[in-house]
């Protein structure tokens, strides 16, 4: 870390009420147990759209999006302080989809065009705007792309098949990584385009994930889109996506951060109200060590995360090598907590009946989105020169 200076990791007055009042509204609003009502109904969207409505007028899906655009004009820092909050419930809105893979998309290479288009709906609740980049066997390597884009004139023709699209069954519009000239990898050169869900020759077919996050399969079948349809630059898809996943996952670390304390916080009172012997479980020394372990762990992720949010405002060059430190320690995090809260609460932990089991189902789930610990702590040696 020499030569690196700290960022600031204290939030300031708006932010701590920013996080007070998304914590207040989530904890009320947005219980856990939610999940348990969207799988058993198999809802149709699999989340509640009246919610999501609702956070728009609060301001929360525009926090990022420049004020020209009908947003807030704050950092991503602020939009991370509302994602813990969210990972506290495991909301299954479409935070990932629309505002960590979509909107950051749009922000960072779409063109002035697609922005007027795009980011004042999504700011307003009115549009879902995902991102489709995983293949079978593709094992997040971004330049392992079987999905074509073959030009023709003015336009290009996309095939293929893209796995894991969330919420894709409802997106109003899905960005799609497809292969545009040099075979085979790693000479493949990727493109991102934008396309239309509704367009002749997409086939959706929903899926259904452990942890309560709507996706679905997208089959494209000889989609024709313009040259407009391009966000950022021919054949520059696969840096791009890399810039784009370096912000996701660090939102979805702070998602998981807030995982990991809301299931350390249930873990607590869970062990302050079991009784065994005659006296709470808390009081048994062994208890006590693993609860303290598992303090230390989710405080130090805190540092991590808030710095890699920090950075993604004010200090883009530490981006790459904060994100993927984040995305690592939060997946490896998220699951230690989930694991001992499971533990802790003994025989009810493992009933469909408590909440508690969602949290491990959520951690097994982020653990391998947008790459696992290894291929981060891999990538973070590789930048610090090791």
């Amino acid at each position: 870390m020499s030569g690196h200076t700290a960022p600031s990791l204290l939030l300031n007055d708006e932010q701590k009420m920013l996080s007070k009042t998304a914590h207040e509204f989530i904890r009320e609003r947005a219980p856990a147990g939610r999940l348990r009502t969207f799988r058993d109904t198999k809802d149709e969207f699999g989340f509640s759209r009246d919610l999501w409505n609702e956070m728009a007028e609060l301001g929360w899906l525009g926090l990022q999006i420049p004020e020209e655009y009908d947003g807030l004009g704050l950092g991503f820092f602020d939009l991370c302080v509302v994602l813990e909050e969210s990972g506290r419930e495991l909301m299954p809105e479409p935070f990932v989809s629309t505002l960590l893979l979509g909107t950051q998309a749009l922000l960072l290479c779409g063109t002035e065009a697609q922005k007027k288009e795009l980011l004042p709906g999504i700011a307003a609740g009115e549009k879902v705007v995902s991102l489709a980049y995983e293949e079978a066997g593709c094992r997040d390597d971004l330049w392992d792309v079987e999905t074509i884009a073959r030009r023709s004139g003015d336009f290009f023709h996309l095939t293929g098949t893209k796995n894991q699209v969330l919420d894709g069954h409802i997106a109003d519009h899905i960005i799609v990584l497809a292969a545009t000239s040099g075979t085979p990898a790693p000479a493949v050169r990727s493109t991102l385009f934008l396309v239309d869900p509704k367009q002749p020759g997409v086939m959706i077919t929903r899926q259904h994930r452990i942890d309560g996050h709507g996706a679905a399969i997208i089959q494209l079948d000889n989609v024709k889109v313009s040259t407009d349809a391009i966000v950022g630059e021919l054949d520059g898809g696969g840096w791009l996506m890399q810039s784009i996943l370096d912000r996701a996952g660090t939102g979805l670390a702070a998602q998981m951060l807030g995982g990991s304390e809301q299931a350390f916080a249930d873990t607590l009172e869970y062990l302050k109200e079991r009784e065994q012997f005659g006296v709470p479980i808390g009081s048994f020394q062994a208890l006590q060590h693993r609860a303290v372990a598992l303090y230390t762990e989710i405080a130090l992720l805190r540092s991590v995360v808030l710095a890699a949010a920090r950075a993604i405002d004010e200090r883009p060059e530490d981006v790459p090598r904060l994100a993927s430190l984040a995305k690592a320690l939060a997946s490896e995090t998220f699951l230690h907590v989930a694991k001992e809260a499971i533990q802790m609460h003994g025989g009810i932990g493992v009933t469909d009946e408590h909440d508690i089991g969602f949290y491990i189902k959520r951690a097994q789930a982020t653990y391998v989105t947008f790459g696992e610990p290894s291929q981060h702590r891999r990538r973070w040696a590789e930048l610090h020169g090791y």
